[in-house]
């Protein structure tokens, strides 16, 4: 793998958000798909451990919102959370849609050869163990690949445990406030990027983080006005739900 660095950015700008927005149940295959179909080159995605320490895609600590499970998703084996129906909650036609590994989104990407940005979401509690899983398994699927994933999280040390099994892999620290010291410890970890709301971007914020040698992102951008503001302030990655607004194309 190059190394990912401000001057070396093989990223697209436009980012897909957990695969296609709301147009298709989030975090599936089948979101994803719908994503490349609108085309998307690059996604985001969320990853946490099951119960047998496997990253499985999910948002919420809890399932009750898209799946038909109960709980914490955390605490269930694979196997268990392999016969959830992840679809039926967002319409009919998706119904028995699985919840994915990270490994069979990995998988779909590297054959596509798309990009994609790996938010690690641990079960609270699991932060450093679930960045430390994530980046070895990372460091697995995507070995001999010319680009890696982006690794982001809102746990630094979630981004501790991904750099220390997988210190290749780039990592972005991700914002929705101004914590005293974020920017210190984004720069501790070694992070090639910053991923903010994208309210908080303004020119001198912008100008402070590259300033430091690192990119600037946003999440999640749904509205014109929003995109056009932050491509004018000069930010270099859009998380967007509008997969059906925001041609991927635009520059």
């Amino acid at each position: 793998m190059n190394a990912i660095t401000t001057s070396h950015w093989p990223y697209p700008r436009w980012i897909a958000h957990r695969g296609a927005g709301k147009l298709a149940p989030e975090n599936t295959l089948a979101a994803f798909r719908l994503g490349a179909q609108h085309g998307y080159r690059m996604f985001e995605c969320d990853a946490k451990l099951s119960a047998d320490g496997v990253p499985f895609l999910l948002h919420d600590a809890t399932l009750e919102r898209t799946t038909n499970g109960r709980g914490t998703g955390g605490d269930l084996p694979l196997g268990a959370l392999a016969q959830l129906d992840a679809g039926s909650w967002h319409s009919r036609a998706y119904a028995g849609e699985a919840v994915p590994t990270l490994e069979a989104l990995a998988r779909f990407c590297i054959a596509n050869g798309y990009f994609l940005n790996i938010e690690i979401k641990p079960t609270p509690g699991q932060e450093e163990t679930t960045g430390r899983v994530v980046g070895e398994t990372a460091a697995r699927l995507w070995q001999g690949q010319a680009v890696p994933p982006l690794f982001s999280s809102f746990k630094p040390d979630a981004l501790a445990g991904a750099q220390a099994t997988a210190a290749h892999i780039p990592r972005a620290l991700l914002l929705d406030t101004l914590w005293d010291g974020c920017l210190d410890t984004a720069r501790r970890l070694g992070c090639v990027a910053i991923v903010c709301n994208h309210a908080l971007w303004d020119a001198a914020l912008v100008a402070q983080v590259k300033g430091m040698g690192m990119r600037t992102l946003s999440y999640t951008v749904n509205d014109d006005w929003a995109a056009q503001r932050l491509i004018a302030l000069g930010t270099d990655g859009i998380i967007t739900d509008r997969v059906d607004l925001f041609s991927p194309a635009t520059p």
